[in-house]
């Protein structure tokens, strides 16, 4: 992760909500907890969180 990470979080967590995470998309995929940023983040590889994000959106999970 560098200086230039563009983090976004969900179109669903309202602009005043400070319990959800932050995404930063790239060949890996970085998730952190946007009231502890500087406990660090997880990384996913891409495609794994492209699978994981599907399964939701499909109910499959």
């Amino acid at each position: 992760m560098n200086s230039k990470t563009k983090w976004h979080k969900s179109s669903h967590s309202g602009a005043k909500d400070a319990d959800c995470v932050e995404v930063a998309e790239g060949a890996r995929t970085l998730v952190r907890d946007t009231r502890h940023r500087d406990l660090g983040h997880l990384a996913f590889p891409a495609d794994e969180w492209r699978a994981f994000v599907t399964a939701l959106r499909t109910g499959d999970l």
